[in-house]
């Protein structure tokens, strides 16, 4: 058997084996016996490759999300033998690390704060709010793994894992969600709290096991320095969560100098076609084109010398566009009415005493949200003006929520 495993490829086969056999109803505690000679030293790569290869077979990410807290549990021996990545303030393991840590002890102080509520301390509940309002700051946490992260781990085929992770994660918002519900009912029950604060409390504590021990492993073994400042220089839009980020790492980024790669989300047959740079990314024409007319808004563009340069032509045109105004004054695409207003906006506009300019009103059984907004470049420059016009009719009339996809097709043009 030792040379069984041994071997990469059957050492693979025979953790899928393992992860098969749990989804089949087998207990942790029957595999620990059957396999521990298998899962004894498999690192978070050899598992996460193996839950991978099952999915590409067939295992639905479902089935996967659904027992991968029993996987971990299978693997934890092995998992807890291998070394924390040593990393420096700053860089974005060592960040995400550090956030870990005082999630937990925020944790450990609302637990705290409920034994207290139970044992009738008035002011128990007032803190727990507040705890629990500073727990809401782990969305940026996750936000950043997900939307930034996740998708420089796709590109080296670390995809399925990644989705796993990602719904537990909305698993955990859901909890969080019913917890805060919970305390904040007018009555509030502490009994169904403390429920609700376990059920919560563990789905967390086990994800940073799961970040520690797997997630951020597999992703220092997969991205390259370069691949990694590219992540540094991202993460302060998202932000932290009660950390201070270091700086040491960010001194050693910035020496890279490096031509930064393609955009995680750039197929690579777009390569060969001509890519407009954008500040996020690169976009072929057909696809700036494409982006523009399926706006569910009308855009006009207008330069810094007032004269029309583009308006989009998408499915529903709010008011009445056409060629013959590229390049004419804006001035004079307005009625004699209306045209005082408009020279005041540029005006403004221009001179920088406002940004934003908006207006509404009822057309017909429409009712049309009409907004200016100033372009300026990064040294504040006057560039000209985005007029940006929107039928809010059913929007003004949205209440509560919708979270189920219905059957509508939609446009079918």
């Amino acid at each position: 058997m030792s040379n069984l495993i041994n071997n990469a490829d059957q050492r693979k086969q025979a953790l899928k084996e393992v992860i098969q056999r749990l989804h089949d109803g087998e207990t942790v505690e029957e595999l620990k016996k059957k396999f521990g000679h298998v899962i004894s030293g498999a690192t978070a790569s050899e598992i996460a490759e193996a839950e991978r290869a099952l999915i590409s077979e067939g295992t639905s990410v479902a089935d996967i999300q659904r027992l991968c807290d029993l996987h971990v549990a299978v693997f934890q021996d092995s998992l807890d033998q291998e070394p924390t990545p040593e990393s420096l303030p700053g860089h974005p393991v060592y960040t995400f690390r550090m956030e870990n840590e005082v999630i937990l002890r925020l944790l450990e102080t609302m637990e705290e704060t409920l034994h207290k509520w139970e044992d009738g301390d008035s002011n128990a509940l007032t803190s727990l709010i507040k705890q629990t309002e500073n727990l809401g700051a782990l969305e940026k946490h996750y936000s950043r793994k997900e939307n930034i992260l996740f998708p420089y781990l796709e590109k080296k085929g670390f995809e399925g894992p990644a989705t796993v992770m990602w719904g537990v994660d909305n698993e955990i918002r859901a909890q969080i969600k019913m917890f805060k519900e919970s305390i904040l009912d007018p009555e509030p029950d502490v009994i169904e709290a403390t429920k609700y604060f376990e059920t919560m409390s563990d789905n967390i504590v086990e994800m940073v096991y799961k970040e520690e021990k797997i997630l951020f492993p597999a992703a220092l073994d997969r991205l390259t320095e370069q691949e990694w400042a590219e992540i540094r220089n991202q993460e302060a839009e998202i932000g932290f969560v009660g950390v201070e980020v270091g700086d040491e790492w960010q001194a050693q980024a910035e020496a890279i100098v490096a031509e930064p790669e393609a955009s995680p989300a750039t197929d690579p047959s777009d390569l060969a076609e001509e890519l407009v740079s954008l500040s996020t990314g690169a976009l072929t024409r057909e696809q700036i084109n494409l982006l523009l007319t399926h706006l569910p808004v009308d855009v006009t563009l207008v330069d810094e010398h007032d004269r029309v340069r583009y308006f989009s032509q998408g499915r529903e045109r709010i008011f009445d566009r056409s060629p013959a105004i590229i390049g004419r004054e804006v001035t004079k695409c307005h009625p004699p009415q209306s045209v005082h207003k408009v020279t005041i906006i540029l005006d403004d506009f221009r001179a920088g005493k406002r940004d934003v300019a908006e207006f509404w009103i009822p057309m017909g059984d429409q009712f049309i949200h009409i907004r200016y907004f100033a372009l300026r470049d990064a040294e504040g420059t006057y560039k000209g003006t985005i007029e940006v016009s929107q039928n809010v009719t059913d929007i003004r009339n949205l209440e509560g929520e919708k979270r189920l996809l219905d059957d509508s097709p939609g446009y079918d043009k």
